[in-house]
């Protein structure tokens, strides 16, 4: 029996998403519904579950099938898959690397991919100084600022930087690259390098400094970063930063199967 002392626990659920995944559930469970089918199984009306699929069809998370009328689940379900066991790969085979760098530098460490032509967080792990700054995981911010974000843009398909260096590059701070040739011209050193040092370009009072992760086919999918604090990155911290990061993410790398590096 409850406390009714104790404070009742909030609901964040949102109905129409909590529905719409019931509809997806009930399509992988059992494949070529049709609404009325559906409708009966999940006890909701028809011109709800004929509205939820709409939807999902418009986004590619069902197909249906015009002869039969009947659903089935789409395309988009399989990218999410594939990028769901991508990156729980990726996260098994840094999780150990990046305790360790924490360890080293006392520092926030960050674990970014992209996520079409937006970085994500994928993982953050906090540093050890009273005052941090670090993202929180499932972040998502712009590629053209920040230490990972910029690595990731840097190494993105042509499509994707040629998006970005078309669309509006937002200031965050003064010294944001808001130039499409200057920024360019960024990109172009951070391949060469094989990293990147920056400060105040997303968050003022801030530094990153972050290098690449690839998988076994030499095709960067992450970014690793130290992150914290300016005041406290002086000459010699940034060049022992500097060598860990890159050590850490090349044997992130290893873990994924590259065993030879270009």
């Amino acid at each position: 029996m409850s406390d009714p002392s104790e404070p009742a626990p909030k609901d964040y659920t949102i109905a129409a998403v909590d529905r719409a995944l019931t509809v997806l559930e009930a399509l992988g469970d059992h494949p070529d519904q049709g609404v009325t089918q559906i409708s009966k199984r999940l006890g909701m009306t028809k011109t709800l579950v004929f509205r939820i699929l709409s939807t999902l069809e418009s986004r590619g998370f069902v197909t249906r099938d015009g002869d039969q009328a009947t659903y089935a689940l789409g395309y988009r379900m399989g990218v999410l898959g594939e990028r769901a066991g991508e990156q729980n790969v990726l996260l098994a085979a840094a999780r150990p690397v990046m305790e360790r760098l924490r360890e080293d530098t006392a520092e926030n460490i960050n674990l970014v991919v992209r996520e079409e032509n937006r970085s994500l967080v994928l993982a953050t792990l906090a540093g050890r100084h009273a005052i941090r700054i670090f993202a929180q995981s499932g972040r998502l911010g712009p590629l053209h600022a920040g230490g990972g974000s910029l690595v990731l843009l840097a190494h993105a398909p042509p499509s994707v930087q040629a998006e970005v260096l078309s669309g509006a590059l937002d200031a965050f701070t003064p010294t944001t690259i808001t130039d499409a040739d200057d920024l360019s011209a960024r990109l172009a050193q951070i391949r060469a390098d094989d990293y990147l040092i920056t400060q105040d370009d997303l968050d003022e009072g801030a530094f990153s400094i972050a290098a690449p992760i690839r998988n076994r086919s030499n095709t960067v999918v992450a970014a690793l970063s130290v992150a914290g604090a300016v005041v406290r990155l002086n000459d010699l911290r940034r060049e022992a930063y500097l060598r860990q990061v890159r050590d850490a993410a090349a044997e992130v790398t290893v873990r994924l199967g590259l065993r030879s590096f270009a």
